[in-house]
């Protein structure tokens, strides 16, 4: 399915979207976290579109291994701050939250997407987002944040991640979500080791094998830097490279940290395929 209804938009995803992340968080595994300052990540989130963002995901709580969550009211606070100072710009805005309560103020100000690393499992997430045309993003994790790294366990990854996602798509169609809203997401690096991440990302296709579209994020992650022996901050090119093999095994959507690298990249990837 290459058209996602994403709220005031209609993306074609027959081109794939370059998604920037804008992080409002206090310890971001990437270290770019801004520490709330809403107007730091507004000038970050102005930065990325220049470089030709398509899309912005904006999260106000760190989903790094080990992460604390933080409260409600501050998550709240910094997200809708965000997005009602954004939403009269021509970028659909994402929101990375797993609480029903930030989904729903966040989409009553203007948010067109909710990322949610949960997969809609918390009581009235679905309820959150059941009505209206945002986008959701459904996402596969093993575990929660601060323990999902300590032994990630799979018989068979691809499929196990395929089974829940399909069980999680379900349960939004049955709340009246419809198919041309949801997005999935393998979840690199959440609750899975190096080679389950590696494995997820050669079979990518099988994820959008049933129409869906699917977003990878892979940027500056662990499972870069166990095969380059990079640092997090020198992982630009191991970044760029993971973009380019999900769009290349049909990914529609990339999150992304480097975004100008990313778009050239996928641009000279573009160039090459449209030569008949």
């Amino acid at each position: 399915m290459s058209i996602l209804q994403c709220g005031r938009f209609r993306l074609d995803l027959a081109q794939p979207k370059v998604m920037a992340i804008i992080n409002l968080t206090d310890d971001s595994f990437s270290g770019d976290g801004v520490h709330g300052d809403v107007a730091a990540a507004l000038g970050r989130a102005e930065r990325a579109i220049e470089e030709g963002a398509d899309m912005l995901d904006i999260g106000a709580e760190s989903s790094r291994p080990g992460a604390e969550p933080v409260t409600e009211a501050q998550e709240l606070e910094r997200v809708v701050r965000f997005v009602e100072h954004a939403r009269g710009w021509q970028v659909p805005l994402s929101i990375d939250t797993l609480k029903p309560a930030v989904m729903r103020e966040a989409l009553a100000a203007g948010a067109d997407m909710i990322n949610d690393i949960n997969a809609f499992r918390a009581p009235g997430a679905i309820d959150a987002v059941a009505a209206g045309d945002a986008a959701v993003c459904v996402m596969h994790m093993q575990g929660e944040p601060r323990t999902m790294q300590l032994d990630p366990r799979y018989d068979d990854v691809v499929g196990e991640v395929a089974a829940f996602l399909d069980e999680r798509v379900a349960a939004l169609q049955s709340a009246g979500v419809d198919r041309g809203r949801i997005v999935l997401d393998p979840g690199f690096g959440f609750g899975k080791r190096t080679v389950h991440n590696y494995t997820l990302l050669r079979e990518l296709a099988r994820f959008g094998a049933g129409g869906l579209p699917v977003l990878a994020g892979m940027s500056r992650k662990s499972m870069l830097g166990a095969v380059t022996g990079r640092e997090v901050g020198e992982r630009t090119a191991a970044s760029v490279a993971a973009a380019l093999i999900a769009v290349q095994r049909g990914a529609g959507i990339v999150r992304v940290h480097d975004v100008a690298p990313t778009v050239d990249v996928l641009k000279v990837w573009q160039a090459v395929s449209a030569v008949s």
